[in-house]
């Protein structure tokens, strides 16, 4: 007979030992009555447990433990810790490139390149978020407009890009403390295939720079536009030619008159 040890004996207790070890088992405890008494103390538990708990044995597994769900809830998890992991590279990436961007050509780097900057990693942030992507949702338009117009000072119309392909999911209001007044408005827009592209609007007064830059910074093209009232900053993963296609339909509705003349395109 091979030793006894504390395996042998829960297995005993499960009724887990082939017919030939358990006769072992029994034999052992027969020759230690200290260790068949506990043994037995143990068998009157698991008897009493069992008694108290049949009722609920006999019961369907709750949906929240079923095995299937659990494994799609924990897969659901670790993707999710993938997308967060992966926004954080994204959002590092970007902050490298608007380090460049931003370099000092002076003292001080330009007022309207700190504004593209800005405007690329508000956009990288929201456009990952399906609940909270905007402040103020799409469907309450003239709210929106009224608010962000008192908060930048200016009369700031909510373009209708429809006849471009986009629908209007609402906007925000962001700070933006390197200019006087503090504050930018974000409006965000969703094509059919759920690619989303954003303007980052603000004050034009002490901005100075170019009436027109288009840059890439990451994954994204960022079309910046100025004119004495406003600047706006077009943000998204669509081609260059694609934002400037869209910003003909964009920059008359923000504020009628010419449209500006085609930028040299800066890639970082």
């Amino acid at each position: 007979m091979s030793e006894i040890n504390r395996d042998h004996l829960m297995a005993y207790l499960d009724g887990q030992l082939e017919p030939d070890k358990r006769a072992d088992v029994e034999t052992h405890l027969a020759a230690h009555p200290e260790l068949a008494a506990e043994i037995a103390q143990l068998q009157r538990q698991g008897d009493t447990i069992r008694t108290l708990f049949a009722p609920t044995m006999t019961e369907p597994v709750p949906t929240r433990l079923d095995p299937h769900r659990l494994a799609v809830m924990q897969s659901r998890r670790r993707w999710q810790g993938l997308a967060r992991a992966a926004m954080v590279v994204g959002v590092l990436g970007i902050g490298m490139a608007a380090g460049w961007l931003l370099r000092p050509a002076a003292d001080n780097p330009a007022l309207y390149n700190r504004l593209i900057a800005d405007a690329v990693s508000a956009h990288t942030v929201y456009v990952a978020e399906n609940r909270h992507a905007v402040e103020v949702a799409g469907n309450d338009a003239e709210h929106l407009s009224s608010w962000l117009s008192n908060r930048l000072s200016t009369d700031l119309a909510m373009p209708d890009l429809a006849t471009a392909g986009f629908s209007f999911l609402g906007g925000r209001l962001l700070p933006a403390p390197a200019i006087p007044g503090g504050r930018a408005a974000q409006l965000m827009y969703e094509d059919a295939a759920g690619q989303r592209v954003t303007l980052y609007i603000t004050p034009a007064n002490g901005v100075g720079g170019p009436d027109y830059d288009l840059v890439r910074l990451g994954d994204d093209n960022a079309l910046y536009w100025a004119n004495a009232a406003i600047t706006c900053t077009i943000v998204g993963p669509q081609p260059a030619e694609a934002l400037q296609a869209l910003a003909k339909t964009v920059f008359p509705q923000l504020t009628p008159g010419p449209a500006p003349t085609a930028p040299i395109y800066r890639e970082l």
